[in-house]
């Protein structure tokens, strides 16, 4: 099987490199790899590169996720998260391949407190949302079989993330502010990479599974409590910090004046991925953990 990788440079990406290895031939691409077109701002050239690699699996892990500047460039960011997930729908089809996509919360409008489901009506509330759900459309209108993953709050312990930032300021200042009106599921990108792969292989067997799925970490947690729960396991890990427990103030989103507007409630109900592929999601704390093990043992 040969396996085609867009975005390998991101987190996911990064990950997906390791999950996808041992399926088949891998070609991991890049917006700047050299032999192969891995930029999305050229939809041609990447239409062209499928063509010429005519993979059984496409997996597209590339986005503009930079939410507050896609406000200011809104026609970069249709290039990037619909035109071009659309043309690779269009080409896997012409080549009877799978395209493993990932989509994202932000497609809904933050309303209530229920978790949503795959059915639940749609409302973007900025250009980046706006743009994923137009990703989305265009995958499923093509026709292709697919596997489209929503999904929220997606971490990892290479490059900058939350906890970083968190840990960063905590022993920096004696006092911070995290927002605790919104509320979503901390995932790690090793686990959507792993949850692909599973899916993957039981989709090549079962074409019938082809559609959207909610993929997130169990549970559910604010910013606020994501972290005081990564200052905690720091104190307890001997992380000197400046701020006092009691000083990590709670603060509606108002409170940080964005350019693009947040959903507040960015829960996702992962069951009918769970059932479908017979897959148990961890909670959120498990692999936040893990992954600020990763982050304290760097010393970085």
């Amino acid at each position: 099987m040969k396996i085609l990788l867009f975005g390998k440079g991101g987190q996911v990406g990064w990950e997906l490199q390791r999950s996808l290895a041992p399926l088949g031939e891998l070609i991991a691409l890049d917006f700047d790899s050299r032999q192969q077109c891995g930029d999305f701002t050229r939809p041609d050239d990447i239409a062209h590169t499928v063509r010429a690699i005519a993979p059984d699996v496409i997996v597209n892990a590339a986005a503009y996720t930079a939410v507050d500047k896609a406000e200011s460039e809104p026609e970069l960011v249709r290039t990037i998260n619909a035109l071009a997930p659309g043309i690779l729908a269009r080409e896997a089809r012409k080549l009877g391949s799978w395209l493993i996509h990932y989509s994202t919360d932000y497609v809904f409008d933050g309303g209530g407190s229920k978790p949503w489901v795959e059915t639940d009506p749609t409302g973007p509330l900025s250009v980046y949302g706006s743009t994923k759900l137009e990703g989305e459309e265009a995958i499923r209108a093509s026709g292709c079989r697919h596997l489209i993953f929503r999904t929220s709050w997606v971490y990892a312990s290479r490059g900058g993330n939350f906890v970083r930032t968190m840990l960063r300021l905590a022993q920096e200042r004696d006092r911070l502010t995290v927002i605790d009106d919104q509320i979503g599921a901390p995932t790690g990108a090793d686990l959507l990479a792993d949850v692909t792969a599973h899916a993957i292989r039981t989709a090549l067997q079962q074409p019938e599974l082809s559609g959207l799925y909610h993929l997130v970490a169990r549970g559910e947690t604010s910013w606020h409590g994501y972290a005081c729960y990564v200052l905690n396991l720091a104190r307890q890990a001997g992380i000197e910090l400046k701020v006092a427990e009691e000083n990590v103030i709670a603060v509606p989103t108002s409170a940080f004046p964005l350019p693009a507007r947040r959903p507040l409630n960015s829960r996702l109900d992962a069951s009918k991925l769970q059932t479908t592929f017979d897959v148990h999601l961890p909670q959120w704390q498990a692999g936040v953990a893990r992954m600020l093990e990763e982050v304290m043992g760097s010393g970085k």
